[in-house]
């Protein structure tokens, strides 16, 4: 009997015992989505009385996508990039943390300031599909924000986490124009194909000369190559100024307007992908139109990519004998 009530005194003492970096707590928001304030750069979850926070520069979320395994890393530096969980004597709203002179009530009754760790962000493409055709279009950019070996620090003690999960943030995507009239060019030297519109072209270059023939096609026998990276490469350009006439067919790429986004045709695949089919039609006595389509064509720039769909009508191009 003296054995387990001397056991039992000695559970309760250990019990009683906290050096104030024992107690373990947990932050729960993972049902909860992420909001920005519009007045500073800090995103933020609200649960009720508790709300995270976090501060980072906004410009922290490029539209890229990231490479797999390499999310973009940042120290938390309790200055320019910080996180705290504060706990309220009452409900919390977005005024409350936004607000250039936030409400006096609630009262922020506990707060914990992370200390250290970095701020991983993942970012992937948010994408629309157009049911009709198969072709997709980037709408925005999901940004996967995880919290690692972070430490908070709070009135009894230290809080660490090795992985915590703060959630997502999305940013929108200015659509590309994609304006074109699909009345097609073609420099007599360089022999590219092209189109263009104010500030955005599309062009065929180094195009198999077999493709665009003067001689008519028979019926439903296009002529067939496929996309690849040099030759039959198409490129999809958007410029930070207006485009003329003049910007093709020269022996060098003229400088002005620049490039503010480029994105090239993924190299097809024989019966699958990056098809280029082109049929060609008598046009009076001495023209011929050729039609050029694109099958199954993917666009893309760096880790992000979009679909064409599956017959894109790339344009008409005119030529005579």
């Amino acid at each position: 009997m003296k054995r387990v009530v001397s056991l039992l005194a000695l559970v309760l003492l250990l019990n009683a015992c906290d050096d104030g970096n024992l107690i373990q707590e947990d932050i729960s928001f993972d049902n909860i989505s992420a909001q920005s304030c519009t007045t500073n750069d800090i995103l933020y979850k609200i649960n009720d009385q508790e709300a995270l926070l976090l501060q980072i520069p906004f410009s922290s979320f490029t539209n890229v996508v990231s490479t797999a395994g390499s999310p973009t890393s940042i120290d938390i530096d309790n200055s320019t990039y910080r996180a705290i969980y504060r706990f309220y004597n009452g409900k919390v709203a977005s005024d409350n943390i936004c607000s250039i002179i936030p409400s006096t009530t609630p009262i922020v009754n506990d707060q914990w300031t992370a200390t250290s760790g970095k701020i991983q962000i993942n970012t992937t493409a948010v994408k629309s599909t157009n049911t009709t055709n198969n072709s997709t279009k980037i709408t925005g950019y999901n940004h996967n924000i995880v919290f690692k070996n972070i430490t908070f620090t709070k009135t009894n003690g230290t809080q660490v986490y090795e992985t915590f999960s703060f959630g997502d943030y999305v940013t929108s995507a200015t659509s590309l124009p994609f304006g074109f009239d699909k009345i097609l060019d073609q420099c007599s030297n360089t022999k590219q194909v092209y189109d263009y519109n104010s500030s955005e072209t599309f062009t065929l270059d180094n195009l198999d000369a077999a493709l665009i023939v003067n001689t008519e096609t028979p019926l439903n026998t296009p002529r067939i190559a496929l996309i690849g990276s040099t030759n039959n490469k198409v490129t999809y350009r958007l410029y930070s100024g207006i485009i003329t006439p003049s910007y093709f067919c020269n022996t060098t790429t003229p400088f002005t307007p620049t490039i503010s986004e480029e994105w090239n045709a993924v190299s097809g695949v024989a019966g699958v992908s990056g098809i280029i089919e082109v049929t060609t039609i008598k046009n009076g006595t001495s023209a011929y139109k050729h039609t050029i389509v694109l099958k199954n064509v993917t666009l893309k720039k760096g880790n992000s990519d979009f679909k064409l769909g599956d017959s894109y009508t790339y344009g008409e191009l005119t030529t005579t004998n």
